[in-house]
């Protein structure tokens, strides 16, 4: 029985030190190799292709390829493109071409994404079989991934790979370790009798909930909201370390070593997740949306206020808030639609409320963000703006951020309505 968690916690921990390795510091690279304005479309094609990958995998794995496998197969194809990625980059240094960059990359991110719900799929099928209880032993275990991320984080950044292409082959190198370790996990079963529609694998019937008003306006919110996610990975890194080209702020921490800084926010997100049995049953879901809304609000004023001298209190506050605004939102919207939804339909809805949040949101986001950031600073940069310049044309911008997470929060608190029944919220957890 330990044993086998073991060697959950071993795949959790490597599952996300894959991403940790570049999620964070790859902004920094491209802006540093002449990509900062592409910065925005590297981070959006997690959301496109989580929009459809994720499902055509899943439907491998449920019919095909036993769902260990499945995970070490897409890890290997993953991993290798990135370890590819890597070689192009460091190979061509200064002279890296964007085609050749994303498109290595986005095959990477393509048979990476599909992964984070697989792997939740082989860990609960072997916890299943050990005959754990799934709800109270998977929680432990999947907080090691947050570690994994943290590590290979803090291992980029002391080892210099920031500004570098070897981030890429940190994470490759992991993800080859990974898909060669999944083929030892316990096997999955097949559903080769399953006869659903192929509109049922791809979740579109969850689509049917938009017929619901309050669950239209929930899901639409979903999406507004989950343009933030992806905003600080892919800009947070690159606004500290442009603190560099200004002579006070060259030696500090915060310069020298943004990610471990923001690694600050990965923390946080791992001690939130156990206030929001509280918080839920105290407030109620809207109430709970609503500081993951606002905290969202502080998260980018405050990188707006903040720098790394005398405002590192700043910065660290922002990195505080991120628990609070990633997971009351993700977590509190997750089990709403579980409560709110038909058993029939339910894995359809929570892939939807995926969809809406990590793929549409977050890809618009990415997008809108790279547009807002290529205005107030890479154009002026380009221009000849001085290093105070452009980090006043940074803070702007994320006072931007901070002003449509406001707007949101506002439209949100007037138009969703719900009223909160904790009785009815403990009867469902029980």
């Amino acid at each position: 029985m330990k044993g086998i968690k073991f060697r959950l916690i071993v795949m959790n921990f490597l599952q996300f030190a894959v991403w940790g390795a570049y999620l964070t510091c790859m902004g920094t690279y491209l802006a540093s190799h002449g990509l900062a304005s592409h910065i925005g479309i590297f981070y959006s094609i997690q959301g496109i292709v989580s929009i459809f990958m994720p499902a055509l995998v899943g439907i491998i794995a449920d019919r095909w390829i036993p769902a260990q496998k499945t995970l070490g197969l897409c890890h290997l194809i993953s991993g290798a493109a990135m370890i590819g990625a890597a070689y192009y980059g460091l190979t061509m240094g200064d002279a890296v071409q964007f085609g050749p960059l994303f498109t290595l990359y986005s095959i990477a991110v393509a048979f990476y994404m599909p992964t984070l719900a697989i792997s939740n799929s082989v860990a609960y099928n072997a916890l299943d079989k050990a005959g754990l209880d799934t709800v109270k032993a998977f929680p432990p275990i999947r907080v090691f991934g947050t570690i994994g991320f943290i590590c290979t984080m803090w291992i980029v950044d002391l080892l210099g790979f920031q500004p570098t292409a070897a981030q890429f082959a940190v994470s490759g190198g992991i993800g080859i370790v990974l898909g060669l370790y999944s083929f030892t996990l316990p096997a999955c079963p097949l559903n080769k009798t399953d006869n659903s529609s192929f509109v049922d694998k791809l979740g579109l019937r969850a689509f049917t909930l938009f017929k619901d008003k309050r669950m239209a306006y929930f899901f639409i919110f979903s999406m507004l909201l989950g343009v933030s996610l992806q905003i600080t990975n892919g800009f947070a890194n690159p606004y500290i370390t442009s603190f560099g080209g200004i002579e006070k702020y060259a030696g500090t921490f915060g310069v020298q070593h943004a990610n471990i800084l923001i690694s600050l926010s990965q923390v946080s997100e791992t001690l939130c997740i156990l206030l929001i049995p509280f918080f839920l049953r105290k407030f109620g879901i809207k109430k709970v949306m609503l500081i993951a809304m606002f905290a969202w609000v502080l998260r980018f004023g405050f990188f707006g206020l903040g720098n790394p001298g005398a405002g590192l209190w700043l910065f660290v506050l922002s990195c505080i808030v991120y628990g609070v605004a990633f997971d009351f939102f993700n977590i509190s919207g997750s089990l709403f639609v579980d409560k709110e939804t038909d058993q029939g339909i339910r894995s359809s809805a929570q892939g939807l409320f995926f969809l809406m949040t990590n793929g549409i949101g977050a890809t618009i986001g990415t997008l809108s963000a790279q547009a807002i950031v290529n205005h107030f600073v890479y154009e002026p940069q380009a221009a000849g703006a001085t290093p105070e310049m452009v980090a006043s044309g940074w803070q702007n911008a994320w006072f931007v951020f901070a002003a449509y997470a406001l707007v949101v929060a506002v439209i949100f608190a007037i138009v969703f309505k719900y009223k909160h029944n904790p009785e009815e919220l403990k009867d469902n957890r029980q």
